[in-house]
């Protein structure tokens, strides 16, 4: 008899009984790219990346990279391992560690900032679900950057150690100016003209 497993390709099957693990990401050659995991489930996207999301990321990375200080470096769509069963993948992150060529992951404590790019298929996630786990894992900066008519507008947030969770500190339009994780500033507007 034939199941609904039997029908999945083989990279979908998880390793263990268990289900998915962290460390398997960097062990399943076979995922789709940005395959993030969440609890122990695999997510990956499924519609086409936009223009709009692409730009952003390429050019607030671009924007981040050239006034980035010694001891910091920006990547772009690494996971972070925050746990054993969650490894999401934000669209840029402000990390403390030396560049590694032959890195797949980072950890929570060598992340400074974790920066997610809102589009349809990610919203919930980027909006509830990763703030929150990137709270309680110590990320002390957690940025997310909406869609307004065209233009990015960017919500800060910085962790409240006693809380353990993000405490709301802007909404940027037109400008995006602050000294934490280090000292920013960048026109909104460039970013997407």
């Amino acid at each position: 008899m034939t199941t609904a497993w039997d029908a999945l390709p083989p990279w979908m099957l998880p390793p263990r009984p268990s289900g998915w693990e962290a460390d398997d990401l960097d062990n399943a050659p076979d995922l789709p790219r940005h395959t993030e995991l969440i609890d122990g489930a695999l997510i990956f996207m499924m519609s086409p990346q936009r223009s709009w999301h692409a730009r952003i990321v390429t050019r607030l990375t671009t924007a981040l990279d050239e006034q980035a200080p010694e001891g910091f470096e920006i990547d772009r769509e690494m996971t972070v391992k925050l746990n054993t069963k969650t490894r999401p993948e934000p669209d840029v992150l402000a990390v403390t560690v030396p560049y590694d060529p032959d890195r797949t992951r980072y950890l929570p404590d060598e992340v400074a900032l974790a920066i997610e790019v809102v589009s349809d298929e990610s919203a919930d996630r980027d909006r509830s679900l990763k703030p929150f786990k990137y709270a309680q894992a110590g990320i002390p900066h957690y940025w997310r950057i909406e869609e307004e008519g065209g233009l990015p507008v960017i919500h800060t947030y910085e962790l409240d150690e006693t809380t353990r969770a993000y405490v709301a500190t802007g909404i940027h339009r037109d400008r995006m100016k602050t000294a934490v994780p280090f000292g920013i500033d960048i026109d909104l507007i460039r970013l997407v003209r």
